[in-house]
């Protein structure tokens, strides 16, 4: 996988990545409307396809659609159980013309999708069907970030089937524009004391109601430039960052809480997958051994059927 992964400039991806993260909440927003909520916002979040990110089947009042950021022709797919479907071109566009075009091909298709038209976790939070700010978008650079999704996306999901305990699926998060896989004791935390901006703190309490360890990849913003795997626990013992992680490069933010592995040095690695494992690993039993996890009965490993299949 090593000559399969590519750089990636955060000041390069910037201007396409705040772009896309809107377009990608619209589309995230009409999933959370359409959908039952399930525990921990799980409900809302989207999947990497073998061409972008996909809402999976969504229900409605006509049976269900799908709509598939397509990063290889640079579409926006919607796809109903109807056998109706339309599509919208992913280029440099407002997120306000974006918003519309979508809206009109849902109404078009007989979808009613009436959501809350203002972004989550971003400031300043500019009604989308205003914001003429953004309008970035390069199919290339776009297209590179989707490669390393899936990479990523390979590596959680093999680091995932070690836990036979209560586990999310690798999903997007498009309020914070990052690809995560939490892991959960199966015991209630305390409320969690909320802080991020135009978030809910209901919501937040919601997320966090059960003790997890989480683990994903975010692409950085203006105050930390560099694309950076990372792994928290909540509630966070105080003995946590003091714990002994792998490999070398990964360290513990104090400010941040959080134990981080920059995106840079897995690519550099010999073997980047292994690498990457080594940090999912020590990070998750940094937390579950300061939390006190049962990890006998949470952990698992099926490596002898995977021989044999």
């Amino acid at each position: 996988m090593k000559t399969n992964w590519p750089i990636l400039n955060f000041d390069e991806l910037k201007d396409t990545i705040a772009t896309v993260q809107l377009w990608t909440q619209i589309v995230g927003k009409i999933r959370l409307t359409k959908m039952p909520w399930i525990n921990h916002s799980w409900h809302v979040t989207l999947y990497i396809s073998p061409t972008g990110l996909t809402t999976s089947a969504i229900p409605h009042e006509d049976g269900v659609f799908q709509i598939d950021f397509d990063f290889v022709q640079h579409k926006l797919w919607i796809t109903a159980s109807s056998g109706k479907s339309s599509s919208l071109d992913l280029k440099q566009r407002s997120v306000a013309d974006f918003y519309k075009e979508l809206m009109q091909k849902l109404a078009g298709l007989g979808i009613d999708a009436n959501i809350y038209p203002k972004p989550n976790e971003i400031e300043p939070a500019i009604p989308f069907a205003k914001d003429e700010v953004h309008h970035s978008y390069s199919p290339a650079k776009m297209n590179n970030l989707w490669r390393a999704w899936i990479n990523i996306h390979i590596i959680f999901t093999k680091f995932r089937a070690k836990f036979r305990g209560k586990c999310s699926p690798v999903h997007f998060f498009w309020g914070g524009f990052d690809l995560a896989v939490t892991r959960f004791s199966g015991r209630e935390a305390p409320a969690h004391p909320g802080g991020s901006p135009n978030m809910p703190l209901s919501v937040m309490q919601e997320a966090y109601s059960h003790e997890v360890s989480s683990c994903g990849f975010w692409l950085g913003n203006d105050a930390s430039p560099y694309p950076v795997f990372y792994s928290y626990c909540y509630p966070t013992p105080p003995s946590f960052g003091k714990q002994p992680v792998k490999p070398a490069e990964a360290f513990f933010s104090e400010e941040m809480g959080e134990f981080f592995l920059p995106y840079a040095d897995v690519i550099r690695a010999d073997d980047p997958e292994s690498y990457l494992l080594e940090f999912l690993q020590s990070t998750y039993e940094a937390a579950a051994n300061t939390g006190n996890w049962q990890r006998r009965l949470l952990e698992c490993d099926f490596s002898a059927f995977e021989r044999d299949r």
